[in-house]
């Protein structure tokens, strides 16, 4: 049998999920290869990976897309590594760059400005623009809350929102998958769940996030019924910007 062919996300948010692949006899069946967010979307609508740990948003554009682990990155409530960064009050801003690495939290963004503050701004891609506000995510908020008046956890602003918790990136499949790996594949990502505590003393020290709340109690792995949940009401949402 050929090799499947996974692409993840490489934050630090996913240390957990890939010490269990690589703790794991799974890793001799796999082509294991780590990227940006927006990176992983593109090779799996690209049928350049079997499997890929995906921003949400993305979901629609896959071909057959199917969800294919019972674990995802998600919360409930603050992240504390997905904001919108601003130096004024969410009533003021006008305009509002976009992060390129994840199509998910900038439909966040979207959403939220629309839906929950009722407002309508500009967006822009273009990294030397000058805006009121900034979508950040991943390893690049850490330590970003210091350097603007205002940061909005988009987490907790959607939980604000809704009342559901949610969930930025999925394992999502572009065809199917025999049912005898997924299995051995949700028991290795377990593994690295049950590892976090020996995840955690491999990474770097860091004096500006503490590295063991961020993974042990901001995020939430389990793709619940209410995540699921939520995801349906955050594509319906997308559907409507």
């Amino acid at each position: 049998m050929s090799k499947i062919k996974i692409s993840a996300v490489s934050y630090t948010n996913t240390k957990p999920f890939i010490y269990g692949i690589m703790h794991s006899a799974i890793i001799d069946k796999i082509e294991l290869s780590l990227d940006i967010p927006s990176d992983c979307a593109a090779k799996l609508i690209a049928n350049q990976v079997d499997i890929g740990l995906i921003p949400v948003a993305a979901i629609p554009d896959v071909p057959d897309a199917n969800i294919v682990a019972d674990y995802c990155i998600g919360s409930v409530g603050a992240v504390n590594s997905v904001f919108i960064f601003s130096n004024v009050e969410v009533s003021e801003i006008k305009t509002v760059k976009l992060d390129l690495q994840s199509r998910t939290s900038n439909n966040l963004a979207k959403v939220l400005l629309k839906f929950h503050w009722k407002k309508e701004v500009e967006f822009t891609t273009d990294a030397g623009a000058v805006t009121d506000a900034i979508v950040l995510i991943g390893d690049r908020t850490f330590g970003k809350q210091k350097e603007y008046a205002f940061s909005y956890d988009m987490g907790q602003e959607w939980m604000n929102f809704t009342g559901l918790p949610f969930v930025y990136a999925a394992w999502v499949a572009n065809k199917p998958i025999p049912q005898a790996f997924i299995v051995e594949f949700n028991k290795a990502l377990s593994l690295g769940l049950s590892s976090r505590a020996l995840v955690l003393k491999e990474l770097p020290e860091r004096d500006d996030i503490d590295l063991e709340d961020y993974l042990l109690h901001k995020l939430d792995f389990e793709l619940s019924d209410s995540k699921r949940k939520a995801l349906d009401l955050f594509l319906s949402y997308i559907a409507r910007l």
